[in-house]
């Protein structure tokens, strides 16, 4: 029997026979009982534990305790359920940058029976009107300093806008009860929508289960953080980035930690609250690596004891020079939007400089061929994972068709594995380059051009050519932006020949002030080609 009123994600999830094979799930730590809220767990638990004194949430304004979070949330359920006329089963779009009212925004949606869909602030009217309409988002909880973009926003599906940071929110919670009795959610009750970020067509809406939130909290974590009640989480991306969501609340959270979240998180921004507030786990891109490697000097960061990238794969060079800088070893790892979190990752005793990691307790991976059949070791091919969670498409079955295959997760990234099970990223699948017949992946030229003295950052994209199909272009940003000549462009390409294949030279040399990156630090090649 259904139990939401608003039946939508449970109509749309895919057909069983397209959905994902899970594994480990008989484990003890990922079998979770059929009924579950996950905000209990992750909340109303340290509450009823004695914990709720203790530091939540802090910002370079404000300190939260459990106790403060635990009550705003349950005041804007309330708000949710008696003001805004929320529906069990509703969605409920979230429009904010990093701070405590968009965290507790997205318990309070979870208590009140609401799924969350929550967005990173650069995303415009034109992107919001979107995903409001695919997931027929009814309600929207807005930070009033975003408003102007949500204002522009028409759609029938929605229902009721409120803001909030000294707007109606805040009114409307005054009266508010601080206790609530959390709606009665099924473990596979879909808890949130993640939006991927697709460069061309209507994006994916991806679905997640309450079990899924909870069970992602005894993988990663676990595997390569052993995260205490004592630690400081801090980060840059983006909370509405499930990379973000994990790494800087579900995660700390889980634990009775504490986290520090930045409005607009620039490289000194973060050293100077790793410094100040005593940081002691840190989750960030591989270009904001590069760039905290640089400035790390100028800060004391002897807190820190775990770092974490995702997002893009972690050059060798970047890993180099911050162990060199500071002794801390870089923990890389691989996740996905359609996963929800890191499924291949290291921890300091298990780590290979280089290589993203193995299979995380809790997952299991495998290179293939194109027709589904495991390569031999050492071969690229492309990689196939399944565990504690899966892909599931919301309303797309041809997509869901493209990334689930006999059970298994294809993530469209190029891996190889080597005889100890590590695996190392390859390429994007649509990353490779294939000039004059020879296959040239992109971050393999990257990562070469990294280690020239005169460069910064770099991205490799491939661009068309009648003679050898594609030749290799490389956007580079110098460190001294005044050195930008033909002459240079020319001595880089020499140097690469005498460096690397000379098959994998860049052809195409174009120097720019900045990369085109994502909020969560991603390069956005697409907009290269």
């Amino acid at each position: 029997m259904i139990h939401y009123e608003d039946n939508f994600t449970h109509d749309n999830l895919p057909n069983p026979e397209l959905q994902p094979q899970y594994s480990f799930l008989d484990l003890p730590q990922f079998n979770q009982p059929e009924m579950l809220n996950c905000v209990e767990r992750l909340l109303d638990y340290h509450i009823q534990n004695g914990h709720g004194d203790a530091i939540c949430i802090q910002t370079f304004e404000e300190k939260w305790t459990y106790n403060d979070l635990y009550e705003k949330a349950n005041q804007i359920a309330h708000v949710l359920v008696d003001d805004l006329g929320l529906k069990s089963g509703n969605r409920v779009l979230i429009r904010s940058a990093n701070n405590p009212m968009m965290v507790a925004c997205w318990f309070a949606i979870l208590k009140a029976g609401g799924i969350v869909v929550a967005t990173m602030p650069l995303l415009r009217s034109k992107e919001l009107t979107t995903i409001i309409d695919c997931a027929e988002i009814t309600h929207v909880l807005c930070d009033s300093a975003l408003s102007d973009e949500m204002e522009l926003i028409k759609s029938p599906f929605l229902k009721r806008t409120c803001y909030y940071r000294s707007s109606e929110l805040e009114t409307l919670m005054l009266s508010k009860p601080k206790t609530f009795s959390n709606f009665h959610s099924k473990s596979d009750s879909v808890a949130l929508i993640g939006f991927t970020s697709g460069t061309t067509g209507l994006p994916k809406m991806t679905a997640h289960y309450h079990k899924d939130v909870l069970n992602i909290c005894e993988a990663f974590p676990q595997y390569s953080l052993q995260p205490t009640q004592n630690d400081v989480f801090t980060g840059s991306p983006p909370l509405g980035f499930t990379f973000g969501l994990g790494g800087l609340v579900l995660f700390p959270m889980y634990v009775g930690a504490s986290t520090f979240l930045i409005e607009k998180p620039t490289p000194d921004l973060l050293l100077q609250a790793i410094q100040d507030y005593k940081v002691t786990v840190c989750f960030t891109a591989p270009t904001a690596w590069r760039v905290l490697t640089t400035k790390a000097s100028d800060y004391t960061i002897s807190s820190l004891r775990k770092c974490v990238s995702a997002g893009e794969t972690l050059p060798l060079k970047v890993w180099e020079d911050w162990y060199n800088t500071t002794g801390l070893k870089i923990i890389d790892g691989i996740g996905a939007t359609e996963m929800l979190h890191i499924f291949i990752s290291s921890n300091e005793i298990n780590m290979k400089p280089g290589s993203t990691g193995v299979a995380i307790t809790g997952y299991e991976a495998k290179i293939t061929d194109n027709k589904g059949n495991e390569v031999p070791r050492n071969e690229p091919g492309k990689l196939a994972v399944r565990g504690i969670t899966g892909c599931k498409y919301l309303n797309r079955e041809e997509k869901q068709r493209e990334y689930v295959s006999n059970g298994w997760n294809l993530t469209g990234d190029i891996f190889r594995q080597d005889e100890e099970g590590f695996f190392w990223f390859v390429a994007r699948g649509d990353d490779m380059i294939i000039s004059s017949g020879y296959n040239i992946a992109a971050i393999e030229v990257e990562s070469v051009l990294l280690t020239h003295e005169e460069i910064q950052e770099c991205a490799v994209v491939g661009l068309p050519d009648e003679e050898r199909g594609m030749l290799v272009c490389a956007h580079i940003v110098l460190k001294d932006k005044a050195k930008a000549t033909d002459e240079l462009a020319k001595s880089i390409q020499l140097w690469f020949k005498e460096v690397s294949a000379p098959y994998k030279y860049p052809r195409i040399i174009n120097f720019i002030d900045v990369l085109p990156k994502t909020e969560t630090g991603k390069i956005q090649r697409f907009k290269l080609k």
